[in-house]
């Protein structure tokens, strides 16, 4: 019978090949054993380091940058950002006052866009807030003003009968554009804590106008000579009177000498501040 190959080795060499046998045996057996494939639970924990494997957790998605804060008084941040200014939401019923008085700006060739609701607090808010970029005429206002409708009706108004033709009696142009200093905005009556009726969408500064021909009239109070400006700023600032309760304007005091401000503030017994 013939003897078996490790008969013939030497001594030393077969104690070194049963070693060898017994540890790889015993590396087979760890590293695939019936408590590995049977656990529920994995040996490497996700998110922790082990000795066998670790799995990193993925870091947060920074936000981008440069991104706005959400500013509820802002069209363009209301709820979360967005790419175009918001409309009204669908299906949002409208007061017939608020439908009723839309069609007359309709009407009136004035171009608009609803906004989203504004609520900034206290008294800083609009219902029903509406974005007004051009008026009668192709007149634009610049930048697009943000106001209620019925503000919005009443300086439409004044364009069309009172700005508009005495520019082209005394010029003998059109109104081509009226660049506004301020519409809503969320702030106090200086040196009170009344609210401004620019807080409601409620008033509207008037800065310069610019008329078709390039001339460009400032509102601030004229020089002397400067006769058909001073005609028409005092014409169009005491026509006001029949359309707003409030015209305020450059010799009332140091905070209105560079602009009118127009606004519709109701008052006990039809009070109407022209100054």
């Amino acid at each position: 019978m013939r003897k078996a190959f490790g008969a013939y080795l030497p001594g030393k060499v077969r104690t070194v090949a049963s070693v060898f046998a017994i540890a790889a045996g015993a590396i087979a057996f760890t590293s695939c054993s019936v408590i590995d494939v049977m656990s529920p639970e994995p040996r490497a924990d996700v998110g922790y380091t082990s000795s066998i494997a670790s799995v990193t957790p993925r870091a947060p998605v920074a936000s981008s940058s440069g991104m706005q804060r959400l500013v509820p008084s802002n069209p363009m941040m209301v709820g979360y950002p967005r790419l175009n200014q918001p409309s009204a939401p669908q299906g949002m019923t409208m007061p017939a006052a608020e439908a009723q008085c839309r069609q007359q700006l309709r009407r009136m060739g004035v171009t608009y866009r609803d906004l989203a609701p504004i609520n900034d607090g206290g008294s800083c808010r609009i219902d029903h807030p509406i974005q007004v970029s051009s008026l009668a005429g192709n007149i634009r206002m610049q930048p697009a003003a943000t106001l209620n409708c019925q503000m919005a009706l009443a300086f439409a108004s004044w364009t069309r009968n009172e700005l508009a033709p005495s520019a082209r009696w005394r010029y003998l142009s059109g109104v081509k554009t009226i660049h506004q200093g301020s519409s809503y905005s969320c702030r106090r009556i200086a040196g009170t804590n009344t609210a401004s009726e620019h807080s409601k969408g409620n008033a509207l500064d008037v800065m310069r106008i610019e008329l078709n021909n390039g001339r460009d009239i400032d509102v601030r109070k004229p020089g002397w000579f400067a006769f058909r400006e001073k005609s028409l700023l005092t014409n169009v600032r005491r026509g006001g009177c029949s359309y707003f309760t409030t015209v305020l304007g450059p010799g009332y005091n140091a905070a209105h000498a560079d602009h009118f401000h127009f606004d519709l503030k109701g008052r006990r017994n039809g009070y109407v501040a022209c100054r």
